[in-house]
């Protein structure tokens, strides 16, 4: 008999949440969902989703949506679920010791809900990429890594799949599968009257407004790059990206003798989030899969560093230390929604967190490592601060 696996999701009413219940609730005799949390936009959602799985607990991040929240549990049928508030709740939730948590939170608010599920000893099946990026070694040491992280976003699962092919000692590079983006084609000069409707339609993907804009930048390619590096310990300098449109290679690794394997599947998030709650074992149910009987063409082709700077800029920070990623990270996500907000021209995304970055590189160039989540969320306070002077001197 199969045990089941105890489950918190994190960021429930997401992209990323909703399609891993969706995988959960198809596998009922797998998974048993112990709690949820979201930061509050969503109430009604997350009572409906606390009343299908049954959750005993949830947490959600906005205090001031606490009376809300009851009255649409008791309207769902689940008055019994008990409601816990504010940031702390959210990261005590994650470290309450359950088989799996799911992180699907957006942003670097994610990072100290994943040290929480790893200091409890739960798998981490983590989408939460800003959780790498912004918190580097403060995530996990080596052990942790290998043992206790399953990589949710859709190329770092391709890449961990792949590299059961081979050794580690054999690994010559990574190749991240980028689509490209809404904008792929266009030069840097036409982009400057480009609107948030514009670039929230992805050709290829459905994603939550902030992974869908730097996914139009490429800053979501750029954060990869770094977050592929310390998951896999492979230097930068040995990760390419290439575009391809199709989404169906969602990344590969090349090895020393000259193979590259690849995962390939139509784009559906399900899959990584399916492997990432079940591995080392695979589900059914999962996902649609290539239909080989139709004819098809996969394409790829280089990088447009010019009209797209984000990856360079990524590098660029990974290269210089940890403190440079975590500003990168927090004055793009101050720079995206300034642009979702109309107080940001598109192009000044990018523009905006280059100039940060550059005002802030000689008082980073200290110790490269943080030495706490507290030293970390001061800099990304002032990367956020600086950001916002520069967006205002722009409306």
């Amino acid at each position: 008999m199969i045990r089941q696996s105890t489950v918190i999701v994190l960021g429930s009413t997401g992209s990323i949440g909703t399609q891993g219940l969706d995988v959960i609730a198809r596998h009922p005799d797998r998974f048993t969902v112990t709690g949820l949390a979201a930061g509050g936009g969503h109430i009604d959602l997350l009572a409906k989703q606390a009343a299908a799985f049954h959750v005993p607990q949830v947490a959600i991040a906005d205090e001031s949506k606490v009376g809300a929240l009851r009255e649409a549990l008791e309207q769902a049928g689940a008055s019994n679920t008990a409601i816990h508030a504010g940031r702390q709740a959210v990261i005590a939730l994650a470290g309450c010791g359950a088989d799996t948590v799911l992180n699907g939170i957006t942003g670097s608010i994610g990072l100290e809900p994943s040290i929480a599920a790893l200091q409890a000893g739960s798998q981490l099946a983590l989408a939460n990429k800003e959780s790498v990026v912004a918190g580097g070694h403060l995530l996990f040491s080596a052990q942790v890594r290998d043992q206790q992280i399953n990589p949710v976003d859709s190329e770092h699962s391709a890449i961990w799949q792949s590299l059961r092919s081979g050794r580690h000692s054999e690994v010559s590079k990574l190749i991240v599968t980028a689509s490209g983006g809404p904008f792929r084609g266009m030069r840097r000069e036409d982009m400057t009257e480009i609107t948030p409707e514009q670039a929230l339609n992805h050709p290829t993907w459905h994603m939550g407004p902030v992974v869908t804009i730097n996914s139009s930048t490429l800053m979501n390619k750029g954060l990869e790059v770094i977050e592929a590096s310390r998951l896999f310990d492979i230097p930068p300098e040995r990760i390419e990206v290439t575009v391809h449109p199709q989404s169906i290679v969602h990344s590969m690794v090349e090895f020393c003798d000259g193979a590259t394997i690849c995962q390939a599947s139509p784009p559906d998030m399900r899959l990584p989030i399916a492997l990432g709650l079940s591995a080392p074992e695979r589900l059914g149910n999962v996902a649609a899969a290539c239909d080989w009987t139709q004819a098809a063409q996969w394409t790829f082709e280089p990088l447009d560093n010019e009209a797209f700077p984000a990856v360079n800029l990524a590098r660029q920070c990974l290269a210089a230390s940890e403190k440079h990623t975590a500003v990168l990270n927090a004055a793009n996500e101050q720079a995206v929604h300034a642009f979702l907000d109309g107080r940001l021209p598109y192009l000044g995304i990018v523009d905006t967190v280059k100039a940060v970055i550059d005002q802030m590189d000689a008082e980073l160039r200290g110790d490269p490592l943080f030495a706490s989540v507290e030293e970390m969320g001061q800099v990304e306070h002032e990367a956020r601060q600086r950001a916002d002077v520069l967006i205002n001197k722009q409306v």
